[in-house]
């Protein structure tokens, strides 16, 4: 798996892929979220992850984490996610926390259990995505998940 850390010039091509696979696209271009994109032998992307740091460094919200269809099923999802735990772990957070309703079969078997979406909203409430949701009122219907990265 060669990850590349993803510049403003992919930002948009990014934007399309979490589209595609019906991720939240807030903060693409934030210095604050860190990403990083697979690409095809053809140059598409085929992956991406990433996360955002809380303001205290001890939380992170993994997000866009995502797999082309068409690679699905070969443990790159798996990958894409772990590399996410272990770079922010690196940067000093203890807990890992994301929001996914249709993947928790995924997420469990990387040892996420379910959270308390207030709780995730309250230690994370400055990342883009919490903002987003606040803002929209899709937090009531969104599932959370955490991890301790330690």
């Amino acid at each position: 798996m060669a990850l590349n850390k993803v510049s403003p010039g992919d930002t948009r091509a990014l934007a399309g892929f979490l589209q595609v696979v019906d991720l939240t696209l807030s903060g693409l271009d934030s210095p604050a979220v860190r990403l990083w994109v697979e690409h095809g032998d053809d140059g598409r992307i085929i992956g991406s992850t990433g996360y955002e740091i809380g303001t205290d460094r001890e939380h992170a919200l993994i997000r866009s984490v995502a797999v082309d269809p068409s690679w699905r099923s070969a443990g790159k999802g798996s990958d894409l996610a772990r590399f996410a735990f272990e770079r922010a772990a690196e940067e000093g957070a203890h807990t890992a926390w994301l929001f996914s309703r249709r993947s928790g079969p995924f997420w469990r078997s990387l040892g996420c259990t379910p959270a308390d979406r207030n709780e995730l909203a309250n230690v994370l409430r400055e990342t883009h995505q919490v903002r987003l949701f606040k803002e929209t009122g899709r937090l009531d219907r969104e599932v959370a998940w955490s991890r301790p990265l330690t």
